[in-house]
């Protein structure tokens, strides 16, 4: 009790406190498979790493449970309010049945958290259709965006490089305007979760020449390519699926089925990377000593692949950040979207994102005169 009662005290305290650089991030502890304690090794982690200076959390769940776990993390404890949320959203919940009855779950009260701008950020490993769904409802879209769309950062190139990809399953079917707005969103992640000053921006399709690919894309493209010079990011043109990995494009455009068929087949190869490693190195001892020789370069390998290092996806567009992890998340996986969504917040994205938007307004105007 006294964990939850400290925590309290705290948050009370910080609340009063000067300090606008600390950021407040929701995070919504039931969801997911690992449950309470992964959010909470992943938050102690986080702290451990990076200080306890910046990022103060409000944890939603069942609130007795999660005071006796919270005991085991003393650091966790010191920066962090437990708030009562009596029920969950399971994966398996239906979104029309979750939308009538979510006022008490530990997810939607977190996105109500953001909403009412307690906290800027909020973190679950819940339902993704759900997750998206309350968060578009609670959170609404930034001013001169149409959609959010679902993003990530995906391996791709040499050494530690990594893609932008969206939309990745928010939207089945997108027109010419939601694509282009996926594509200001896409290069301001880039430009400060990726580091990459005005990334090199493509838009998927079935192959790079300009006559390929439905009338969307085409329309797409020729307002793109006649105003690259005006736009904040480097415009290439088509991109194939080829190109994802090769490290020559840093954002890649495209609707939500499309990208979700991409995330699965990338998150698929990497799981069929790393078992037929294994099982070749079970079948022979020169292999497991050719291995220990190679053991750096394995590491590397694995943090490449391994899909806890991209920790999840981001919901672009919306008014705060709504950050969901896989719903097996573990420790490692937890303080990674920590990290990012403190970093989004800490960067003030989405002011980035209604500036942007702003500065091609004319250009997407002149995308909605030739639709009509």
């Amino acid at each position: 009790m006294c964990a939850g009662v400290c925590g309290s005290a705290i948050f009370l305290l910080f609340m009063t406190m000067q300090d606008t650089d600390k950021k407040i991030i929701a995070i919504d502890a039931m969801s997911g498979d690992k449950g309470p304690r992964a959010v909470f090794g992943g938050i102690n982690q986080y702290l451990y790493q990076n200080g306890e200076d910046h990022v103060f959390f409000r944890v939603f769940g069942a609130a007795r449970a999660l005071r006796k776990l919270l005991a085991k993390y003393p650091r966790v404890a010191r920066n962090c309010e437990i708030i009562d949320a009596p029920d969950v959203i399971r994966g398996t919940d239906k979104i029309r049945e979750v939308l009538r009855h979510a006022q008490n779950t530990s997810m939607y009260m977190a996105i109500k958290d953001v909403r009412e701008g307690k906290s800027a950020a909020v973190i679950s490993a819940g339902n993704t259709g759900v997750l998206m769904s309350l968060s578009k409802l609670a959170l609404k879209t930034i001013d001169g965006i149409s959609r959010p769309a679902i993003t990530t950062m995906l391996p791709s190139g040499a050494g530690d490089g990594r893609v932008v990809m969206l939309d990745l399953g928010a939207n089945v079917q997108c027109d010419a305007g939601n694509l282009f707005d996926f594509a200001i969103l896409g290069s301001v992640y880039a430009e400060v979760i990726g580091h990459m000053p005005k990334p090199k921006l493509g838009v998927l399709n079935i192959g790079e020449e300009e006559t390929k690919g439905n009338e969307t894309l085409q329309r797409l493209n020729h307002v793109l390519t006649e105003n690259k010079d005006n736009l904040p990011y480097e415009y290439i043109g088509f991109v194939e699926a080829n190109d994802i990995s090769a490290g020559v494009v840093q954002v890649v455009v495209t609707d939500g089925f499309t990208g979700n068929v991409v995330l699965k087949t990338v998150e698929g190869t990497a799981k069929l990377i790393k078992r037929v490693i294994t099982e070749n190195f079970k079948k022979s001892i020169l292999a497991i000593i050719g291995a220990f020789f190679l053991v750096h370069v394995f590491k590397r390998l694995k943090h490449k692949i391994d899909p806890r290092s991209y920790a999840g996806a981001t919901f672009l567009g919306l008014n705060g950040f709504s950050f969901k992890t896989h719903g097996n998340s573990d420790a490692l996986a937890f303080a990674n979207a920590i990290k990012y969504a403190a970093d989004l917040v800490h960067a003030d994205l989405n002011g980035l994102i209604a500036k942007y938007a702003s500065d091609v307004a004319n250009v997407r105007d002149k995308l909605q005169e030739e639709a009509e």
